[in-house]
């Protein structure tokens, strides 16, 4: 029952939620109550599979491989309790950080569902569902995009769903070939069957196509301009959960589809996603380096980010795919943080424009220390987080002789670190003259609910780098388990270990 309420939760949350319509002020307690319950049941399901236990349930009476199935292993653990820590900083922020029109306009039941969509995308063991919660939070998402009307957020929406729903529709023509040919939607009868299965060229068309489905929602290298274009129009706390989580959900469904039904080796993938991933890190920093919008500086590294994530699926070892989850999960953190810093700047200063921006170091010296701690992890500057995830990716890229991508990913570091000092030099180290046309009134200025889930965050990027080799132990198993999926497919069919 444990493993249904990650999905139940925010699902009932969002109905009870409709239903407060015209009361904000219970829509926040009630929307910070369910997400702290989430993280706790994540939590709880982590202690569950952290020792290497496959939780599974099948909706409904239906033998295997029919029905719905839902699992949980490490790897997906992980992921809804990173969503939980990630989704109590945003419902926190929110209670003074958004503004009363989207509050009025179903912000919170919209979170939820949201919310909803994240967590089940995380757990199913089916394609189809997968392509059903992909949906979920594409509708969801797309209404929190195009909230509040403005000209910008519309254009901005518009990019972001049309990208998505070619995506969607490519990533269900590639499901439907798939069945045809395979008989069946179930990952982990999947597993089983398509070794066997004779049609090769068209198991290859159809990997190509999911790389194609999964890389636009995922933002990689070259169908990632739809994030730039849309993500600088966000609110921050839309922004920090949209940067931490939804292209997060692209890169799991990569890990779990080409290690457990298209074995990255297999169909000529490997060199295809090496280098995707090595323009992907480069296109994405280059573009951060010369932007100015400190919400569309933070977008584009999160496409030069998806490209590590790349790198350590193709290069497929359990120390690269450990990398990779350390990796992830070190990134939703840090980038979530960073958006949610941009937007108490962005308060104080007025503008989201930084060479507007100035002097924040001596007004707010609190703002300029917690901006430090997720900017340099990002950069992998150690001995915070991001290093430890770079370190692992690169050094199992330079085992198996990717030298000039692992050259790549430690220039893309380097610049990441430029448009890191670039913000820090414009936004709080450089003084600037008062102007009344920008200074924010000092009645709008940050108040405890947004200098906690800020604080909340620099503290665990702090504790993942100090403490890095639990966690560490925690996601080489998830690596383990994900190249070696029999236990994973006898969970799903239900079979006796």
């Amino acid at each position: 029952m444990l493993i249904l309420l990650p999905i139940l939760v925010p699902l009932l949350t969002a109905i009870v939620l409709v239903g407060c319509w015209t009361r904000p002020s219970v829509q926040r307690i009630i929307a910070l109550g369910s997400s702290c319950v989430q993280l706790a049941v994540a939590a709880l399901l982590l202690h569950q599979t952290s020792t290497g236990r496959i939780v599974t349930i099948a909706i409904g009476a239906w033998p295997p491989p029919f029905g719905i199935v839902l699992v949980a292993d490490i790897l997906s653990a992980l992921m809804i309790t990173v969503t939980g820590v990630v989704s109590v900083a945003v419902m926190v922020y929110s209670m003074s950080g958004i503004d009363a029109n989207r509050e009025a306009h179903g912000y919170y039941p919209l979170l939820s569902t949201l919310l909803t969509g994240v967590n089940g995308a995380f757990l199913t063991a089916d394609i189809f569902n997968l392509y059903v919660w992909f949906e979920l939070l594409l509708i969801s998402s797309f209404v929190l995009t195009a909230l509040g009307g403005g000209k910008g957020q519309l254009e901005g929406a518009v990019k972001y769903v049309t990208l998505n729903l070619i995506a969607s529709v490519v990533f269900l023509t590639a499901t439907g070939v798939l069945y045809g040919i395979a008989g069946t939607l179930s990952m982990g009868d999947l597993a089983a069957r398509i070794p066997a299965i004779q049609h090769r060229e068209i198991l290859g068309m159809v990997a190509v196509l999911y790389l194609v489905a999964f890389g636009i929602k995922a933002a990689m290298f070259p169908l990632y301009m739809w994030l730039p274009a849309s993500y600088h129009t966000l609110p921050a706390p839309v922004g920090a959960l949209f940067s931490g989580l939804l292209t997060k959900v692209g890169v799991y469904a990569f890990y779990r589809m080409f290690t457990l039904v298209f074995p990255a080796m297999d169909f000529g993938m490997t060199t295809l996603i090496l280098v995707i991933s090595g323009f992907t890190m480069l296109v994405g920093v280059l573009g951060a380096a010369v932007q100015y919008e400190f919400r569309r500086l933070l977008s584009f590294h999160i496409v030069s980010q998806i490209g590590y994530l790349l790198f350590a699926l193709g290069v497929g070892t359990p120390l690269a795919l450990a990398g990779g989850i350390f990796y992830t999960i070190h990134n939703i953190i840090a980038k979530a943080n960073l958006y949610l810093i941009a937007g108490v700047a962005a308060r104080l200063g007025g503008s989201y424009d930084i060479r507007k921006l100035g002097g924040l170091f001596s007004a707010a010296p609190w703002l300029g220390i917690l901006f430090l701690v997720p900017a340099l992890s990002l950069a992998g500057v150690p001995p915070l987080s991001g290093f430890w995830a770079k370190l692992a990716v690169i050094r199992a890229g330079l085992e198996r002789e990717h030298y000039l991508l692992g050259a790549v990913a430690l220039i893309t570091s380097l610049l990441t670190l430029f448009s890191m000092s670039k913000v820090w030099s414009e936004v709080f180290w450089k003084q600037r003259d008062s102007n009344p046309e920008t200074d924010a009134d000092p009645a709008q200025r940050p108040i405890a609910y947004q200098v906690a889930p800020i604080a909340l965050l620099a503290a665990i990027t702090l504790t993942l780098g100090l403490f890095a080799e639990p966690l560490f132990a925690l996601v080489s198993d998830a690596a383990r388990q994900l190249l070696d999926p029999s236990a994973y497919v006898d969970a799903v069919l239900r079979r006796a270990p």
